[in-house]
């Protein structure tokens, strides 16, 4: 899984989310998405506009961890049986 490391360079900066949103004119709901990997995705030019805002490299905003996404899809119900349905044998 990709993370979006924004909490740690705004406080490494001493700047807020919202500071990054008005500098960087990406709007709070897309720099939320990426803070909380929501975003399935994100384009160059958000990703350079937050390298330029911030002064780092792509390298610095993002991290590969070995962690799975949690899917949020509902996975199908395994088949169940009714406690009618079941027969006890003698």
């Amino acid at each position: 899984m990709i993370e979006i490391r924004i909490d740690e360079l705004l406080q490494n900066h001493g700047r807020s989310f919202y500071w990054l949103a008005k500098e960087t004119g990406i709007s709070h709901t897309t720099l939320w998405r990426l803070k909380k990997g929501k975003a399935l995705g994100i384009n160059f030019e958000t990703l350079e506009k937050m390298c330029e805002t911030l002064k780092c490299q792509p390298g610095d905003l993002l991290a590969h961890t070995n962690r799975r996404r949690i899917s949020k899809t509902p996975r199908p119900k395994a088949a169940r049986r009714s406690s009618k349905s079941l027969q006890v044998v003698r």
